[in-house]
């Protein structure tokens, strides 16, 4: 359901809330390598997630990316709309691009259902959420 890519950006915005109480800010370099992507795709993506304001970024001697209060408790939801945008809830299961209700494939009620599942936990579940199991361990970012 989720591209490749917007994994990758939840995995680093992740990754930052893991230095919000410290207030550490992350390079790209750091971050890449600790969720094992490429810098080229995480650059990309972070400079995508500045400009919808999901994470922020200063440059100079101490800059680097990091998130604020209000994103710290944003739901995952605005980071699929940055990364994939908010047709992604709306796509055939098989990839048709004729899928509906009146001219469905043969997935698509219960893909509609597990895809309407999934919008609801990513409007729910928030950036601190997610944080706090991988800080103690009890969730991984890497395989």
């Amino acid at each position: 359901m989720l591209s490749l890519t917007c994994k990758t950006a939840i995995k680093a915005v992740i990754y930052l809330a893991s230095k919000y109480n410290s207030g550490e800010k992350a390079g790209i370099k750091e971050i890449a390598g600790y969720i094992d992507a490429s810098e080229h795709t995480v650059g990309k993506l972070l400079q995508t997630l500045v400009k919808e304001n999901v994470i922020n970024s200063s440059k100079g001697p101490t800059g680097g990316f990091y998130i604020d209060n209000k994103q710290w408790t944003q739901p995952i939801i605005n980071i699929v709309y940055a990364i994939d945008g908010k047709e992604v809830f709306n796509q055939c299961g098989l990839g048709l691009s004729k899928c509906s209700a009146s001219h469905p494939c043969p997935i698509h009620d219960d893909y509609k259902a597990v895809r309407d599942l999934f919008e609801q936990l990513c409007k729910r579940k928030i950036i601190s959420d997610l944080h706090s199991s991988v800080n103690t361990g009890l969730a991984y970012l890497v395989g």
